[in-house]
């Protein structure tokens, strides 16, 4: 399949090392993106906030610029750019609601034989990895496994819902991340919140509510054993890595000193990638501590599985 490939706001600023390692895992799982020409914001929540139609027809415009790349369909890295751009294919599938949209763009949506839009389908990368190349696929890639690396995964609020639109996983005990985390060899502990909010953008007007909230999944992960957390968000990973010393204050809790990964970081690690793709020098808690012992642990497997046995 050719993917369009939405890289969303964020993308192209805070989360640098989310793109870069994207990039670096399609590449190596043989997934053909082009990047949509002169796309623009998905509106991502002031937009929707004001205005359906406002949010559809920024998201429609993507989509509109997507299907000019010839691909099957578009993806994006971002469950907020993902889910917005879902949302509106789902909208304007009403007559009624993409009229009303499309007189705020260019030119109108392309029409089904229902009325509705005629727009290309999207996936999160997290979905088009796990539903299109499977993970046995990355299974067979890793060189450096990650050695029994004790992680939660944290999917957030929008990568499988609303379950009608994200068509993706369970809405409320998602395994992709899980699945992943586990080919990649990291044992993968039990998380009651691994659906929880964080906080969101609400850290904007309010710095409490996504300390509290983002302390809270920090407080419960170290409580379970984790020794690192794993998302695919980049507003999750911004409140639950850049913000952790203000989330430890703000919950009245010593600093968690937990570091957050992108899931497509540590596929990189697992796969050997040069360091340039993985960036985790945009961390905010170092990760070097927990990956020196998890080669310490490899090497040790390693050694075990070449001793011959007495027996």
């Amino acid at each position: 399949m050719k993917y369009a490939y939405y890289p969303g706001c964020s993308g192209h600023g805070t989360s640098v090392e989310y793109e870069a390692s994207t990039r670096a895992v399609c590449k190596a799982l043989n997934m053909d993106i082009v990047e949509i020409e002169d796309w623009n914001c998905c509106g991502s929540t002031p937009a929707h906030s004001v205005s359906h139609e406002l949010s559809g027809a920024l998201a429609a415009r993507n989509l509109l610029q997507a299907a000019k790349t010839g691909a099957d369909c578009v993806i994006s890295p971002c469950p907020s750019c993902s889910s917005n751009l879902k949302m509106a294919s789902w909208r304007m599938q009403k007559p009624e609601f993409k009229s009303r949209v499309d007189e705020l763009l260019d030119a109108p949506t392309p029409a089904n034989e229902e009325g509705g839009a005629d727009l290309l389908e999207t996936y999160s990368v997290l979905q088009a990895i796990v539903e299109h190349v499977g993970v046995d696929k990355i299974a067979a890639g890793v060189t450096y496994p990650l050695a029994g690396m004790k992680v939660v995964t944290y999917y957030g609020c929008l990568l499988s819902r609303p379950a009608h639109v994200a068509k993706f996983d369970d809405p409320e005990n998602p395994v992709s991340l899980d699945d992943i985390m586990r080919a990649l060899g990291a044992e993968v502990l039990p998380f009651a919140l691994k659906t929880e909010c964080c906080g969101a953008a609400m850290g904007i007007p309010d710095v409490n509510i996504p300390g509290s909230l983002s302390g809270r999944i920090l407080d419960t992960a170290k409580a379970v054993g984790a020794e690192a957390v794993v998302t695919a968000c980049p507003l999750c990973h911004m409140n639950l890595d850049l913000r952790q010393r203000q989330a430890a204050r703000i919950s009245g809790k010593p600093f968690f000193d937990l570091p957050v990964f992108y899931y497509t970081q540590l596929i990189c690690l697992a796969y050997g990638l040069p360091k340039e793709s993985i960036r985790l020098d945009k961390l905010a808690v170092d990760p070097n501590p927990l990956l020196a012992r998890v080669a310490e642990r490899r090497a040790a497997a390693r050694a075990a599985a070449a001793t011959p046995s007495k027996s």
